[in-house]
């Protein structure tokens, strides 16, 4: 079992969104110790145990009520109605104050946001939620700064995510800091998604689905990844895709999200912990392995990116 998370509560109010919800149960709720990842005591909280009514007229019953979160590792905020974001119930802001400040994960998924705004919790930290709600979180909380963009923002513990598929990218992202790199893939690939898409990436991109695999730079990007020991210039992978720089950047920043330079960094920093945690390579042979070329280099792109030395992470999530 994962030293630094064990118990995971999902915190759901009536007219909470199904698929978000589902979101909570497939990445902590599943039990993939056959895949060597760590089991979480996963449970469903409510103000008041009973039928809960969902937001397309389902009713789950839920068992627990809100003093399972106590002790909780991980409180995951699901969306509520719209109608109820100046309206939150007291014991369920009560209960977000009271994760923050025992330094629990705190994840608000999409308008879950609104509920951790509404606890203070936000003030004065950047924040994100769905793009259509971002102007509205706003005006009814200025001390928090808004980010529109970002798929998922976090600030220590506290994580706040856009709408719909971006909370998978904001629980796989809580996972990649207290499980490690590879098994969070290992989940990602039993969940049949990208292992890793930047927090700072765009919520919405101008064309998320190439019309046709001619059109896409998905061997671009295949190949380089296949290739994060070169020298791999953003010039080069323009030549590969037969385009001049600047009309391959933007089709990239179009198609991934972010800049190809930005893009190839966040890969060989996902190389370098996996070398980290499944090889005992020391820490300049890991960073040639992984393109950056100096163990410098790689301490400077891995503690902006992870948050955490390279040293550090091996310590923690080295699997040899």
């Amino acid at each position: 079992m994962s030293e630094y998370i064990r118990r995971v509560v999902a915190l759901v109010e009536p007219g909470f969104t199904p698929f978000e919800f589902g979101i909570a149960c497939e990445v902590f709720g599943l039990d993939r110790s056959d895949d060597g990842v760590p089991s979480f005591d996963f449970r469903v909280a409510t103000s008041v145990p009973g039928p809960v009514r969902n937001s397309i007229g389902l009713t789950m019953q839920i068992e627990h009520g809100l003093d399972v979160a106590e002790d909780a590792d991980v409180l995951v905020v699901l969306p509520v109605p719209r109608a109820t974001w100046g309206e939150a119930p007291a014991d369920v802001l009560d209960v977000i104050r009271a994760a923050v400040r025992r330094d629990a994960w705190v994840v608000g998924v999409c308008s879950g946001s609104f509920r951790m705004a509404a606890a203070g919790v936000l003030d004065g930290l950047r924040a994100t939620t769905h793009w259509m709600y971002a102007d509205v979180l706003a005006q009814l909380h200025p001390s928090i700064d808004v980010d529109p963009d970002a798929l998922y923002v976090q600030q220590g513990r506290i994580i706040t995510s856009a709408g719909t598929a971006a909370g998978i990218d904001a629980c796989l992202h809580l996972l990649r800091q207290t499980i490690g790199a590879e098994l969070t893939n290992t989940v990602a690939r039993r969940m049949v998604v990208a292992p890793q898409r930047e927090g700072g990436q765009a919520q919405y991109i101008s064309r998320p689905i190439p019309p046709t695999a001619e059109l896409s730079l998905a061997p671009v990007a295949e190949w380089a990844i296949d290739n994060l020991h070169d020298d791999i210039s953003v010039a080069s992978l323009a030549a590969r895709a037969h385009m001049s720089d600047r009309t391959f950047a933007r089709r990239f920043v179009g198609e991934y999200g972010t800049t190809p330079a930005a893009w190839i960094i966040r890969q060989r920093v996902g190389l370098a912990q996996r070398l980290l945690e499944q090889t005992d390579d020391d820490i300049e042979s890991v960073a040639n392995r992984a393109g950056f070329g100096s163990a410098a280099v790689l301490r400077q792109n891995f503690s902006r990116t992870v948050g955490t030395t390279p040293t550090a992470y091996r310590r923690r999530f080295s699997r040899i």
